[in-house]
């Protein structure tokens, strides 16, 4: 252990009357340790997805980091490598006024952002202690009124995940707490790109196993190595030190990601990547129980719980939210902001806000472009257009209007199915399908009909839509798509990591269309994607587009790397372990 001291191991969650004096003036705060002047013993703590177990080692002169060799934390491997838990996922935070329980709002909250995870969901809650909830399945199936009841608390922090393969163990749900050096939870959408090399160098070689393949995991060692710094240094945990914690993650953790943490009896933060790939908003609300403060992923999050949106955090950016209520925020290491356009495309709600941008007019716009484009290129016409339902019904909209064409809903969408995209094999995609979605008929027969969607990944569900449109009778089958065609693999957290699932690589226009079975196809062009969802805020000078042309923002993003994201998603996907 270093100095050749002893470890004295506790395993269970309170010290008691012996912990008081080993700690020696350290005073129980809630779930967490305010500490006086003197350095303290060191306490480690293992991720309470399992349980708490406290590990104290004898007084050193400094605290080792966190997965030092000092640190003596035997805790299991479940797993290291690329994270299992890559996804795009949905948070809230709240902090509500002393005495409320915040736990019905967030659970309100995550039904807002259902359709961004259908796999898991988890809520954690803090009244001097964490109450946690969390599993697979959506948020209906997890949460009932006996275990609501239980998420007691005026701060918490909620999520839902969307499946991918190897990344539905219930290790990986989130949110996740640790209790040293004070309680945080922690929540967060993304992908950090270099988690293997954060696991092998800090974690594993220093003798610490992390409990989970969730790179979020990784994110809130550092964080709370941050905060254990400014205890060591001040005695306690005020905003200098939550941003300091903050600046730390920043320096050595890479990727794309927005962060919302509760910290016991300090209060709440949230932070974005230095490029401000991933989104995240902030919300107040007054009425006559008090003023609360609410961060979230999208902002439909805060409209339906009545909060009004005031920020969108930015690059690099941290807001704190103290036990006094008083908000402060501080650009950390601002990089150029590159927010990922995908989100407008696709992931988002239509009611949404995303930096100031409405994802209804962005997607309009996307419509219309794609209209003018298809007019322009001499294309034949058609005699209706008909959406791909959901996410494409507005811009097909546009698209009719721009045409001057008839819009019709000619496919009926089972709503209890969740997205084919994000299942997680190719047999549940397929299966899926049909299920899915159900043609009218009398909506094709004898037409010429332009079906619209957002986006063609794997060209599963396009192709099969096609096969279900010439079934019923439609004369010729068009398709219109507004957005380019996917190329590269995106390794900021949305699940489609393997090149070769892409319907357009190594494929042309004429061949992805004659894959698909259409008689003409069109994408939206790159230039006019940016062009449109830039109108909704020119600050932004450019969009992530990396999955559209392999450029990533980060800069860290090597061949070897997009070779191991996609060797690691393949076997995953297989069911095989990883080499």
């Amino acid at each position: 252990m270093g100095s050749g001291g002893a470890v004295v191991t506790l395993i269970g969650g309170n010290l008691g009357p012996l912990g008081g004096k080993l700690w020696g003036g350290a005073k129980r705060e809630g779930a967490g340790f305010l500490l006086g002047p003197l350095v303290p013993p060191i306490l480690r703590v293992r991720p309470c997805s399992r349980g708490p177990s406290l590990f104290l080692t004898r007084y050193l002169k400094r605290p080792p980091s966190i997965g030092s060799p000092a640190s003596g934390i035997p805790s299991p491997n479940t797993g290291l490598g690329l994270p299992r838990n890559t996804t795009m996922c949905g948070f809230i935070g709240i902090y509500g006024p002393d005495g409320a329980d915040v736990a019905t709002e967030i659970y309100e909250g995550l039904l807002a952002v259902q359709h961004r995870g259908q796999d898991a969901a988890g809520i954690t809650t803090f009244a001097d202690k964490f109450n946690v909830k969390k599993g697979n399945g959506l948020v209906v199936e997890v949460f009932n009124e006996d275990n609501m009841a239980r998420l007691r608390g005026h701060l918490g922090v909620g999520h839902v995940r969307y499946p991918t393969a190897g990344g539905s163990r219930d290790e990986d749900a989130q949110p996740f707490h640790h209790t040293f050096p004070v309680g945080v939870a922690m929540v967060h959408n993304g992908n950090v790109t270099n988690f293997k090399e954060l696991s092998d160098r800090r974690f594993k070689s220093g003798g610490v196993r992390l409990n989970s393949s969730c790179d979020l995991e990784v994110i809130l060692w550092v964080f709370q190595e941050g905060l254990a710094e400014t205890i060591r240094e001040r005695g306690k945990i005020d905003a200098d030190g939550v941003f300091d914690a903050v600046r730390r993650v920043y320096k050595e953790v890479k990727g794309a990601y927005s962060v919302c943490a509760t910290i016991a009896d300090v209060g709440m933060v949230a932070f974005r990547d230095p490029f401000g790939i991933k989104p995240i908003c902030f919300g107040e609300r007054t009425n006559q129980a008090g003023t609360s403060f609410a961060c979230a992923s999208e902002s439909v999050v805060l409209d339906v719980n009545g909060y009004t949106r005031t920020h969108d955090i930015g690059p690099g950016e941290a807001l704190f939210v103290d036990a006094d209520r008083q908000i402060q925020t501080r650009h950390l290491e601002a990089q150029p902001h590159r927010p990922c356009v995908f989100e407008l495309v696709y992931f988002a709600r239509p009611d949404s806000f995303l930096d100031d941008i409405s994802v209804y007019k962005t997607r309009k716009r996307f419509g219309e472009a794609l209209g003018k484009q298809w007019r322009e290129s001499g294309a034949p016409t058609p005699d209706v257009v008909i959406p791909v339902p959901d996410s494409s019904r507005d811009a097909a909209m546009a698209v009719a209007q721009e045409l001057d064409l008839p819009y019709r809903e000619g496919l009926v969408k089972n709503r209890y199915i969740g997205r084919t995209f994000i299942m997680p094999d190719q047999t549940s995609r397929s299966d899926s399908i049909r299920r899915k979605l159900n043609p009218i008929p009398l909506e094709f027969k004898d037409k010429n009909v332009l079906l619209v969607d957002d986006s063609i990944v794997r060209g599963n569900t396009s192709r099969r839509i096609v096969t279900m449109a010439r079934a019923s009778g439609a004369r010729n089958v068009y398709f219109g798509v507004t957005s380019p065609p996917l190329k590269a693999p995106c390794p900021y957290g949305i699940d489609m990591a393997s090149k070769r699932e892409f319907i357009a690589t190594d494929r042309d226009n004429e061949a992805i269309a004659d894959s698909l079975g259409v008689d003409h196809l069109i994408y939206l062009s790159r230039e006019a994607m940016n062009a449109a969802a830039r109108k909704g805020n020119e600050k932004i000078e450019k969009f992530c587009n990396a999955c559209f042309n392999g450029e990533y923002p980060t800069g860290d993003i090597t061949v070897e790397r997009l070779q191991a994201i996609e060797a690691e998603r393949s076997c995953q996907r297989d069911n095989v372990p990883v080499h």
